[in-house]
């Protein structure tokens, strides 16, 4: 039986007034993202994080949490989503545009993970969040039967108050009481934004690496920059990371390759680097005891830190697709050519982020644009900080 969530009463809905002046994208409560599909029926957050995506929602002014649906619809829309496939789709929660453990927030967090957890499937649900988790609430996420389900605690240890003004303290203890209690959820170190000079330090990376010792899997990233961001950093005199900003994440070379020596084990290790992952479902799967649902061991770049039974996991699920069924489902979705298969994706054309991620999941083989290309040991990140990168290197 499902625990019961502390009661609180629900988040009042948006007027329909109010939800008309709403970026259509984020009046969208359902948006294909790569680590799933993502559910945002609550929007609005007070944490005030310097680099928060809301920048580019338009919607960073609004602090307090509101609803745009019930829960019960939201879930209804979910399941009756155009790329949704039952026991297949993973799932992300609030993670666009609140915090899901938000004490306003997290009844909604718990009421929706009920809702899809009564409907006996078995995704992947991903909550991602930086703020208070109790042992309460462990105890109602470790309620559900069904969901694969995975809390990842977003941690940077920036110290910079206008840059991140919420004490990484919080998701550190958040982060050590999740793992204390995990019976069937799994929790996640999710190590992100790392930025050159504002929380790459020795003392930073040793913090990071023993906090990691709290968590079934490991994951780092990078700086998303985008304009919008850049011109919040102006606007608030905050010292701009980079020289430019970039469509993709930010994970300089010199700057992974030090994450990397920190947590080297020795070379005869089943886990050399330990649970440690460049790439969000790569550690999920890896939490849960499965292979990577998005595919990346045909980024074999990306798995040489990867423990050694993870490897034989993915490799034993990874298998490209025919192309004659790949090109029917490719053109049934929009695109413009015909598909190319390599040994490290579909390529296809004229495939906006939604449907590509659509067949990736589908498939469990990565599938690219052909115009945004991925180059070799930059997969899915920007050029910034890479040897031979297009757009520079970090400022220093």
């Amino acid at each position: 039986m499902t625990a019961p969530a502390r009661t609180r009463r629900p988040l009042p809905l948006l007027t329909p007034e109010e939800a008309g002046e709403l970026r259509p994208d984020l009046a969208d409560v359902i948006e294909y993202r790569k680590s799933g599909l993502s559910l945002n029926h609550v929007i609005g957050c007070p944490l005030e994080c310097g680099y928060c995506i809301r920048h580019l929602y338009k919607n960073f002014g609004m602090k307090v949490p509101r609803a745009l649906m019930s829960d019960e619809d939201a879930v209804t829309a979910l399941i009756g989503h155009r790329y949704f496939r039952p026991h297949v789709t993973p799932i992300q929660l609030f993670n666009k545009a609140t915090d899901p453990m938000l004490p306003v927030v997290k009844q909604h967090t718990f009421n929706t993970l009920r809702l899809l957890d009564e409907q006996g499937l078995t995704n992947h649900v991903l909550v991602i969040t930086r703020w208070r988790v109790d042992s309460e609430d462990c105890a109602i996420l470790n309620s559900f039967k069904h969901i694969k389900l995975s809390v990842l605690v977003t941690y940077s240890g920036i110290a910079h108050t206008g840059i991140e003004p919420v004490d990484s303290n919080i998701a550190a203890t958040s982060l050590k009481t999740l793992y204390a209690n995990a019976d069937t959820y799994r929790a996640v170190f999710y190590w992100r934004p790392i930025v050159p000079g504002l929380n790459d330090t020795a003392e930073h990376l040793a913090t990071a690496k023993a906090l990691s010792e709290h968590a079934h899997a490991s994951v780092f990233t990078g700086l998303f920059f985008r304009d919008d961001i850049a011109a919040y950093y102006r606007e608030n005199g905050l010292p701009e990371p980079y020289e430019g900003t970039a469509r993709r994440k930010i994970m300089p070379e010199q700057t992974e390759a030090r994450i990397l020596d920190v947590f080297r084990r020795p070379a005869d290790s089943e886990e050399p680097w330990g649970p440690l992952f460049r790439k969000t479902s790569c550690a999920v799967a890896y939490a849960h005891g499965l292979a990577d649902y998005n595919g990346h061991y045909g980024i074999r770049e990306l798995c040489d830190i990867c423990p050694k039974r993870q490897l034989g996991l993915c490799a034993a699920a990874w298998q490209a697709p025919e192309t004659a069924d790949a090109n029917t489902v490719a053109a049934s979705l929009g695109a413009t050519a015909p598909v190319e298969i390599t040994d490290r994706a579909i390529i296809t054309e004229g495939l906006a982020e939604q449907p590509r991620y659509y067949m990736q999941h589908g498939y469990g083989f990565q599938v690219h644009d052909r115009a945004h290309p991925h180059r070799d040991r930059r997969h899915g990140r920007a050029e910034i900080g890479w040897r031979g990168g297009e757009q520079g290197a970090p400022t220093p």
